[in-house]
């Protein structure tokens, strides 16, 4: 286990129930059982606030403490821009997400390819709210 995957994971800032939510998405991975819902406050297309909880493996906790980072004080548009990225990420461009996502690095390594699905799953729950 990758001792930094531990160390943001364990940044649970973002880790709460939000409950004057505008937007919320909630998804289980079919093939692990990690489950992560997300609730967003949302306006004029920008992130105020972002909640997320779940049960799930440290790699998808990681991956949504980090999202929850990134999502804040920006735009729903540039967010979908990001859930695109990472799928082609793990579609075989491995430099997208060094060009423009650079806190992502961290946890967007070759290494980690076989838990993709545990790391996807909170952009693909954020994607159900900020797809265009």
């Amino acid at each position: 286990m990758d001792l930094e995957i531990l160390n943001i994971a364990s940044d649970t800032d973002n880790n709460k129930n939000i409950k004057n939510h505008t937007h919320h998405s909630k998804l289980k991975n079919s093939l692990c059982g990690d489950e992560i819902e997300i609730k967003l406050v949302i306006k004029d297309d920008k992130i105020i606030d972002f909640g997320y909880q779940g049960k799930s493996c440290i790699y998808c906790q990681a991956s949504a403490s980090l999202l929850s980072k990134i999502s804040i004080n920006n735009k729903k548009n540039k967010l979908n821009e990001l859930c695109d990225d990472v799928k082609l990420y793990f579609d075989g461009n491995l430099k997208i997400i060094e060009d423009k996502w650079m806190s992502l690095k961290k946890l967007f390594k070759k290494e980690n390819l076989s838990r993709k699905e545990c790391i996807l799953l909170p952009f693909k729950t954020l994607k159900r709210i900020v797809k265009i």
